[in-house]
């Protein structure tokens, strides 16, 4: 295997094509016409273009991807996170057109990217799920029966998907069957499937993740959990290993668990089992991503294992580097997502060009990024910039660290999250670690707007301080009876030395 060709963009393609150089291999990339001068493409031995800018015409249109494997004589295809990475349609074309698929096999993919059959494939390996019902999605009767044998409120789901697409929250019956539809709806435009199922919501819960790596023949090593917990609109922000809220017995109850589901699905390459975790201590199975995780630099500063070029050696050898027992963890890692959008107004994407793009640099930090200055952020893609990883001896290092980083870092075009950011690693009960999915919407951004708000007000009062100051002081506004200037040129009012010499002499 010499040449990889990286079905992808943004950060992830340039994160695989420094894993492709170290391990002494040709990267290829490909690029939409918006593209063209992106950092990907600048990162890659070759690239190739495979269309215009929207994704369904390029970066989700597997047999142009495959022309341009064709084209270079790639010999093996990563396809990176989201777009194609868990397509099963595309990864059988990919082996069928003699190429390695740098993922899970095929029926793999089809298997966990169904979220019905995974939690079946938990049960049978023996890991608890949520309570769930799996009906047809047009039979609102039925699942409103299976909703009240559960209790109020439940979530409806999208049976294939991710990325809380075709997710909602119901409160109450009456509520149930737009909600489906609304689902249903979400789900057929996202991912070509209308298929929705019901779970039981759980209040507060955790987010916890065990990273796994297999062989495909149930060989399975686990590199520990990730704690992903700090979300906004079912979304991650930032995630941590270890987790704060894992004791001994639990992680090794968690890591279990994702070692025999992974087992149960013959499951081949990296990939990341999800798991809630309810407030008296229960877990229960999620999902399976059968793909690189987004937050997969947690786990590698904290194990020293680099995922992505075990994923490339596995492909080439198709056996696991590394047994279970060989695998420690040193310290603790937490990572932020730097995204160009407005937390202000509802995390909505925003577009533009990047005017200035400066991380520090650490001994301790590691950013993956996908842009530099000069760049532009499309509206037609994921909006995020750059996860910012921090390493410490400890959760507090670590999290300290991260805080000066984003302190440190400048982002100068359309506007980002960093502010939030700035705010969120602040917050007393982030950075002790007792938190909850909802926590950010429902207690964070609240207590965020009241502070700011108060802010505002506070600015207002010393205006009207200090405008009532320079009134008594006669010196304020305009002088209506002499026709004075509310605020007289300085140079006119200053005594004593002036720039480069006194005031009435020369140089």
């Amino acid at each position: 295997m010499k040449r990889v060709l990286v079905a992808n963009r943004g950060e992830i393609a340039c994160r695989v094509m420094a894993a492709l150089r170290e391990e002494g291999m040709d990267s290829v990339a490909v690029y939409s016409e918006a593209d063209r001068e992106a950092a990907h493409v600048r990162a890659a031995d070759r690239a190739v273009e495979i269309g215009p800018e929207s994704p369904a015409e390029s970066y989700l249109n597997a047999e142009r991807i495959l022309q341009a494997a064709r084209e270079v004589e790639a010999d093996a295809v990563h396809p990176g996170y989201g777009f194609l990475a868990e397509n099963a349609d595309f990864a059988a074309a990919v082996e069928d057109a003699g190429l390695v698929f740098i993922g899970p096999a095929p029926e793999t993919i089809a298997l966990l990217g169904d979220k019905r059959r995974a939690r079946a494939a938990a049960v049978s390996a023996g890991v608890p799920v949520v309570p769930g019902w799996e009906g047809d999605a047009s039979d609102i009767a039925g699942a409103t029966a299976a909703a009240e044998d559960m209790g109020w409120p439940v979530l409806v789901k999208a049976a294939l998907g991710g990325g809380g697409k075709g997710m909602a929250r119901v409160e109450s019956a009456g509520e149930l069957a737009s909600a489906m539809e609304g689902a249903a709806r979400v789900a057929s435009s996202a991912f070509g499937d209308a298929s929705l199922y019901l779970e039981k919501w759980i209040a507060r819960p955790r987010h916890v993740e065990v990273q796994v790596l297999g062989d495909g023949r149930g060989g399975v090593v686990h590199l520990f959990e990730r704690e992903c917990t700090l979300q906004r609109r079912h979304q991650k922000i930032v995630e941590e290993s270890p987790s704060p809220a894992l004791g001994d017995r639990l992680r090794t109850a968690l890591t279990d668990a994702a070692v025999a589901v992974a087992r149960e699905a013959a499951y081949r390459s990296a990939g990341t089992c999800e798991f809630l975790l309810d407030p008296n201590g229960g877990f229960y199975f999620l999902e399976v991503n059968a793909r690189i995780q987004v937050e997969h630099p947690v786990t590698e500063l904290v194990t020293g294992r680099d995922l992505v070029r075990e994923q490339l050696r596995m492909a080439v050898t198709g056996e696991l580097g590394f047994a279970q027992e060989e695998v420690t963890r040193h310290g603790a890692a937490v990572e932020a997502r730097l995204y160009a959008e407005d937390p202000d107004d509802a995390f909505l994407p925003r577009a533009g060009e990047l005017l200035r793009v400066e991380f520090p640099r650490r001994p301790w930090l590691r950013v993956d990024s996908g842009v530099a200055t000069g760049d532009c952020v499309s509206s037609s893609y994921d909006p995020m910039l750059a996860k910012v990883i921090t390493w410490g001896a400890d959760r507090a290092e670590a999290w300290w660290r991260l805080r000066l980083a984003l302190d440190e870092t400048v982002i100068h075009g359309p506007g980002t999250n960093l502010p939030f950011l700035r705010d969120l690693l602040a917050d007393d009960a982030v950075a002790s670690g007792e938190y909850h999915t909802t926590m950010v919407e429902e207690e964070f951004l609240p207590r965020r707007a009241e502070e700011k708000e108060g802010t505002a007000d506070l600015l207002l009062v010393a205006a009207a301080l200090a405008d009532s100051m320079n009134l008594a002081a006669g010196g304020a506004g305009t002088d209506r009876a002499k026709g004075a200037p509310a605020h007289p040129d300085p140079w006119d009012t200053m005594v004593g030395w002036r720039l480069r010499g006194r005031a009435g002499g020369g140089s």
